[in-house]
């Protein structure tokens, strides 16, 4: 099977795009890496590890420490498609990075993006 073009993208060349978009609506680079260090288990050294060695969006997700496992508490529409309904992992891991992104950037509070008050229902 032919990988999609976005798996072998470097995610350090998409990483500036995620913090133009947060920065655009008045949000802050800390908070991006925040929802990345959330759903990949990444932390400020080992992220910039991987923007230093520009891995591909694929190795990103292969290499990530753990993704976060309220995960599935992510739903919604991104780019035409339900996210919880994306049947590749990649592709859905790709898409829930894209979902948290634009939540921050719709004014969401961090709470919420990071799923805090479901899981403390729980």
């Amino acid at each position: 099977m032919k990988k999609l073009k976005i798996f072998t993208v470097s995610f350090a060349s998409v990483y500036p795009l995620y913090l133009q978009k947060a920065e655009k609506k008045g949000r802050t680079k800390s908070e991006v890496d925040k929802i990345i260090f959330w759903l990949t288990g990444y932390n400020e050294k080992t992220l910039q590890e991987q923007l230093n060695k520009e891995v591909n969006f694929e190795e990103f997700f292969e290499q990530a420490p753990h993704i976060n496992d309220n995960v599935s508490l992510i739903k919604g529409m991104i780019c035409g498609y339900r996210v919880e309904e994306i049947e590749d992992g990649l592709m859905r891991n790709i898409r829930y990075l894209d979902k948290l992104i634009d939540e921050l950037a719709r004014g969401k509070a961090m709470e919420k993006i990071l799923r805090k008050q479901d899981h403390q229902m729980n």
